[in-house]
C-alpha cells in the first residue's frame, strides 16, 4: 500500500507519480491510493472484495454526504479476481496492480489519519495506510 499524488495501471503495472508520502495539506488535494494485492494460488479465479476505510486516529470512521445527503462512512469498495496465466508453475501468488486516484478530500488541518483496507473481512496491521493533514500555517504576530 502507497500514498500517492496519482497513479494508473497498465499492461499489469503500476506507474506512479509522486509516491511515498505520508503528510499533506493543509489544503485538499487530489491524491491516490496504490495497491499491490498478492493473491494466493489457491485464491484463483474467485471473486474477492476490497474495502478501503478511512478513520481518524481513534479509530471512528470518518464520513460525508451520500447523494441523498445522508452522512454515510467514507469507504471505497471494490470486486477484483485473478486468473491463473498460461505456464505459471503452480503455487506462484498472483499479482493484482490496484490504483485508486482520488479528488480532494476536505480533512482538518493538523489531523492524523488511516486508510484501513479489508479484503474479504479480513485485515491485518500492514494493511494500514497512515497520513497527517499539515496545520494551518499561522500568520506572524507584529510586536
Amino acid at each position: 500500500m502507497m500514498l500517492a499524488d496519482a497513479a494508473q495501471v497498465a499492461n499489469g503495472k503500476l506507474f506512479i507519480l509522486g509516491g511515498g508520502w505520508s503528510v499533506t495539506g493543509p489544503e485538499p488535494s487530489p491524491s491516490a491510493i496504490v495497491l499491490k494485492i498478492a493473491v494466493p494460488w489457491d485464491q484463483a479465479n474467485k471473486s474477492h472484495h476490497l474495502v478501503l476505510s478511512l478513520i481518524d486516529t481513534d479509530g471512528n470512521p470518518l464520513t460525508a454526504s451520500d447523494p441523498a445527503g445522508q452522512q454515510q462512512p467514507f469507504r471505497i469498495e471494490a470486486d477484483f479476481e485473478a486468473g491463473r496465466p498460461a505456464g505459471i508453475a503452480p503455487g506462484t501468488p498472483l499479482d493484482v496492480p490496484v490504483a485508486l486516484n482520488l479528488g480532494p478530500i476536505p480533512l482538518m488541518p493538523g489531523g492524523r489519519y488511516v486508510w484501513v483496507l479489508s479484503i474479504d473481512g479480513h485485515t491485518d496491521e500492514d494493511w494500514r495506510l497512515p497520513f497527517t493533514v499539515r496545520p494551518m500555517a499561522t500568520a506572524p504576530t507584529s510586536s
